[in-house]
């Protein structure tokens, strides 16, 4: 009995020396985690304390850096549009007939399209401050040069873009694209020199001649650097469709272009600026000439390959020199349904140049077009050409004529106010309408 007491008494003291030394274990493994934890505390203490001191560094060097340099000065704004010239042809209200421009609206005005360019600050933390220049609206509307690298697919398809948002957060002066397709110079570029004289932001100007047409253009000409990639166009053929879309297509690429018209190197303007501007602008319609014609020179002409697309019944005919709004330049430089017909078919003998826009618009948009060209033309000799002019074809009784001779119909009203330009001028008839145009077009 006292053996076993004495074995339990042993037992019992190594018990208590194992949990001795189990209890110092644990004390030495918790000083070691914690002596573990507080070197690692020590250690991001140290490195975040220098991180901020560099960054403290980096920013008062920025500071200063920002603090020495002056801010950038922001773009030049566009100069405001002068004024224009109010006068109106005194024919138009000397004649018997009614009045045009008692169905105008109102004269074009002239409203600054500058889109004002600002410096703006942020300021950080009320410590940082940095200047910026605003880049907006300005540049983007700003009027591309005439001259690009573009090819005609990729001008096309730039020229379609149209903004979905119809109203405009900035001011816009709406004008008339002037386009002349022509072999080399404008012939009678003086005569249109003081045509446009006085108008300058009312008007835009492109001139597709022949691509090996070098010639020095004087820089205080308004036909100046306004030639575009151009590419050679043969009479009768679907090149001249070509180059009437490529015109277009550059014109489009300013927003401000609400209008554009067609013009030759051989065609002369019959009033001045400020009557033909408001006529383009206040009209409710577009002015393609479009008609059926029978025989050899009309139905003659359609190819039955066009079907379905096109059928002999939709065919139509008529002057390519046509005066359009937007929203028809917009159709014809994306028409990927029509025009791929004419290249195909409408080859030399069909004559793409007078049916292609006739037929297009005809079928597509009739409701918005007067069937009507605004530029005269004398077809009655016959032949492949109209009737040209020379020096002694000019005269006040002739001029007269085209300008009041004939009636038309112009916003639901009839009027004799029908052409505002004609052809076929030469440069032996300048002279003469050097002369003229002043006092009977009232230029300038």
């Amino acid at each position: 009995m006292k053996q076993k007491e004495q074995q339990g008494k042993g037992e019992g003291s190594y018990l208590k020396l194992f949990f001795a030394q189990l209890d110092l274990l644990n004390f030495f493994a918790h000083a070691l985690v914690f002596g573990i934890g507080l070197l690692i505390g020590i250690t991001l203490t140290f490195f975040l304390n220098n991180f901020s001191f560099v960054n403290f560094q980096i920013q008062q060097s920025s500071l200063s850096s920002n603090a020495a340099e002056p801010p950038p000065s922001p773009p030049p704004s566009r100069p405001p549009f002068s004024p224009i010239s109010s006068n109106i042809s005194s024919p138009i209200s000397a004649t018997p007939t009614k009045n045009i421009s008692q169905y105008f609206d109102s004269s074009p005005q002239k409203d600054n399209q500058t889109i004002p360019s600002s410096d703006s600050s942020l300021v950080n933390n009320k410590t940082s401050v940095t200047n910026f220049t605003r880049i907006g609206l300005s540049e983007f509307l700003k009027p591309p040069m005439a001259m690009h690298d573009m090819n005609d697919e990729e001008l096309l398809w730039k020229a379609s873009m149209v903004p979905m948002i119809h109203n405009l957060p900035f001011k816009q002066t709406p004008k008339v694209a002037f386009m002349f397709l022509t072999k080399g110079p404008v012939m009678l570029a003086p005569l249109w020199e003081r045509f446009f004289k006085g108008n300058e932001g009312l008007y835009s100007i492109y001139v597709h001649s022949h691509p090996s047409f070098n010639e020095t253009v004087p820089p205080s000409s308004v036909f100046h650097g306004r030639n575009i990639p151009s590419k050679e166009v043969r009479w009768g053929e679907n090149s001249m469709i070509e180059a009437e879309r490529r015109l277009l297509g550059n014109a489009l690429l300013d927003f401000s272009n609400q209008r554009f018209v067609l013009l030759s190197e051989s065609c002369i303007p019959l009033f001045n600026f400020n009557t033909i501007y408001t006529y383009l602008m206040n009209s409710t319609k577009t002015f393609v000439e479009a008609y059926d014609q029978p025989g050899e020179v009309g139905r003659g002409r359609y190819r039955p390959k066009m079907r379905p697309q096109i059928s002999l019944s939709q065919w139509r005919k008529g002057s390519q020199w046509f005066q359009i709004d937007r929203f028809l330049a917009l159709q014809i430089v994306s028409d990927h349904h029509y025009f791929p017909v004419f290249l195909k078919y409408c080859n030399p003998n069909c004559y793409s140049d007078e049916h292609y826009l006739p037929t297009f618009i005809s079928i597509k948009f009739w409701k918005r077009n007067s069937n009507r060209t605004l530029t005269w033309v004398d077809w009655s000799k016959g032949g492949a050409h109209p009737s040209r002019y020379y020096r002694n074809h000019v005269t006040n009784e002739f001029l007269n004529k085209l300008r009041f001779g004939t009636s038309c119909e112009y916003n639901g009203h009839t009027t004799n106010i029908c052409h505002l330009f004609a052809r076929k001028f030469t440069t032996h008839a300048l002279g003469r309408l050097l002369r003229f145009a002043p006092k009977l077009m009232q230029f300038n």
